[in-house]
């Protein structure tokens, strides 16, 4: 009976096409070959054939653990089916990637920097408020993605990062604030089409295991925050498998002899996820142009939206990269040309700590150094990017969506043979652009740091040690940023607004400036906050103001103390007057303080609401606040 089933074996083998010298690498699985469907005997060969072989030096007997056995190929199945190309093009790119890395190979070996062409923008001026106008009119052909595959650990928050609030007097999550933004961008560019507009822009966001559920319920305990449910699509991430050594010998669980050991590929994913999805085809053939790709927790994001995409439309950019000013040597990578000896040339984001040496290497001694401007030539990519959807599905149809990958393998010593621990392939949204053929129209566009940039992505700790004039990029920072963006852009539209003042919270010393904040649907662009704002307004630096709705319009204010307005669409309200009250007090909290809940603790303060004017306008009509 023994022979035959071996007979059997063997010449089910055969007809597998998996000769002596494999089968005779994996005796364990051979025993256990009759468990497998003909779909799994497949990826075992594959696995044979790319020298996966010590996966199965731990497999037990026929009839034990059986089932672990199955669970094994379908987790190889998922790893498989997940990868561009599949698992073979994974072993086979990171062997290629490990060798370079071992031999010290620069991946920029050939090639010199230049400054690329890109439009900077001062805000307020005309050449900004024409491409905002642009913008609008271009928005309800967009689609927005947003890459949320990331817990709030490193922020010293358990929860997802798109559920901590943007800022405290309102509470508003960033989540929220995102698609308020959006619903806004789509009813503004409604107004400049003729008729009736039905256009809703679609929103997608990229989960991963860690955030999937959580993103779902945050939006589905608040109705999606206005938007339609159909409007939103969550593409989820997979891991990709872990690399225990240079000959891309695939990792086992620690855990378990019979799962692979995985990790995140990094936020390129999005690409292929999209390639895969069909969205992209279906926005195509539904009219769109353009798609936004931006991350999740950089909560003045949307001030420079509209402007960008009037950039994107007007100069018919493929990729449009959104960027800041950036000091030389400062910790953010910069946009960068790069043409190679061979004639190739791409429009990139290098890693400040790779664009210094690679200037110097290439005949600027001096290498990275600020200008007559006194900001670094080389603009600060903040991973915002803005791409013309005709362009982008023909390169993914050429690449399937795969993203040029990288891999950063930590060495036990400097022979380079082995890791400290197992490692894998990364991939990043921005490198997109390292696939372009040289024709492709690849640009950026720049704008204030205090417009558009304040990511929250360090804890208390870390942000305390950022050198002092460096933004801390912390929750604190993050919160007090929203204010003082939202006050710079008030002063530019007229009204007085007083000086900050400086306060340490968490270790960090920040600005404060009044606490205001707006509904994206109040004013999107400067024109529409130029609009609701008329008259000799002033606001005290102790004050806060709070604006939901859209028809509110503000005159001859003078506001020291703290007022909240809540109105209806059909409600017009007029503000003005003077207000005065005792308004509200900031408190510094303890960051160690764990009877404080984790939201305010990180931020290291907490508003005291002492006395406020709050009027709620729930009638459609005509209204006046003059106290």
């Amino acid at each position: 009976m023994a022979v035959t089933a071996l007979d059997s074996t063997t010449d089910m083998l055969s007809k597998l096409g998996i000769g002596g010298d494999l089968a005779s690498s994996a005796p364990n699985l051979l025993k256990n070959i009759h468990l497998l469907s003909p779909e799994q005997i497949e990826l075992a060969k594959l696995l044979l054939e790319t020298g996966q072989s010590h996966l199965f030096q731990h497999w037990a007997e026929p009839g034990v653990d059986d089932e672990e056995k199955k669970a094994f190929f379908d987790q190889i199945a998922r790893l498989n089916s997940s990868y561009p190309g599949g698992l073979a093009s994974y072993i086979k790119t990171a062997r290629e990637l490990l060798a370079d890395s071992k031999a010290g190979r620069n991946p920029f070996d050939g090639f010199t920097p230049s400054v690329p062409t890109g439009e900077v923008l001062t805000f307020g001026d005309e050449n900004f408020i024409n491409f905002e106008e642009a913008g609008i009119r271009e928005a309800q052909k967009a689609a927005f993605v947003l890459v949320a595959g990331g817990l709030g650990e490193r922020l010293g928050y358990n929860g997802i990062k798109v559920a901590l609030p943007r800022e405290t007097t309102t509470g508003t999550c960033f989540l929220q604030h995102y698609i308020e933004s959006i619903l806004a961008l789509q009813e503004a560019s409604c107004k400049f089409t003729q008729g009736e507009c039905q256009k809703k822009i679609p929103f997608v966001i990229m989960t991963s295991d860690d955030t999937h559920l959580r993103t779902l319920q945050l939006l589905e305990s608040n109705s999606y925050f206005g938007m339609e449910p159909t409007q939103v699509k969550l593409l989820k991430q997979e891991k990709v498998a872990c690399l225990d050594d240079n000959d891309a010998s695939l990792a086992l669980d620690p855990h378990n002899k019979y799962r692979i050991q995985t990790k995140p590929h990094g936020h390129g994913d999005v690409h292929s996820l999209l390639y895969s999805s069909g969205l992209l085809n279906s926005w195509r053939d539904a009219g769109l142009s353009w798609v936004l790709f931006f991350q999740d927790t950089n909560g003045l994001l949307f001030n420079a939206i509209p402007a960008a995409i009037g950039v994107s439309a007007t100069k018919q950019y493929h990729v449009n990269s959104l960027a800041v000013p950036r000091k030389a040597k400062e910790a953010i990578g910069g946009i960068t040309r790069l043409t190679h000896s061979d004639g190739r040339t791409m429009v990139i984001n290098v890693e400040y700590n790779q664009l210094d040496p690679l200037l110097r290497a290439t005949g600027n001694p001096d290498g990275d150094v600020n200008d007559e401007t006194g900001y670094s030539p080389f603009p600060g990519n903040i991973n915002q990017l803005i791409l013309e959807l005709g362009s982008y599905i023909e390169e993914l149809t050429k690449t399937g969506g795969a993203i040029k990958e990288f891999v950063n393998p930590k060495y036990k010593d400097a022979s380079k043979t082995s890791f400290k621990s197992s490692t894998r392939l990364e991939c990043m949204m921005q490198d997109y652009p390292k696939t372009l053929p040289p024709t492709a129209r690849v640009g950026f566009t720049v704008m204030d740091a205090w417009l558009a940039y304040a990511p929250v992505k360090n804890n208390p700790e870390d942000a305390a040690k950022v050198p002092k004039g460096n933004p801390y990029h912390s929750a604190t920072f993050g919160e007090m940023a929203v204010y003082r963006a939202n006050s710079l852009i008030l002063r530019k539209a007229g009204v007085e607004v007083a000086d900050p003042v400086l306060k340490v919270f968490n270790g960090q010393e920040v600005e404060v400036w009044p606490l205001i904040t707006w509904q994206p649907k109040w004013a999107l662009t400067f024109a529409d906050v130029k609009n609701k704002v008329h008259g000799s307004c002033s606001i005290s630096q102790r004050s806060a103001m709070a604006i939901k709705g859209r028809n509110v319009f503000v005159e001859d204010l003078s506001l020291d103390g703290a007022v909240l307005i809540d109105a209806i669409d059909d409600a017009e309200v007029k503000v003005g007057g003077s207000i005065q009250n005792k308004g509200w007090s900031i408190e510094n909290v303890d960051y160690k303080d764990t009877s404080v809940p984790e939201e305010l603790r990180t931020r290291g303060f907490r508003l005291n609401k002492i006395e406020q004017l709050e009027k709620n306008y729930s009638e459609p009509g005509k209204f006046c606040l003059k106290p």
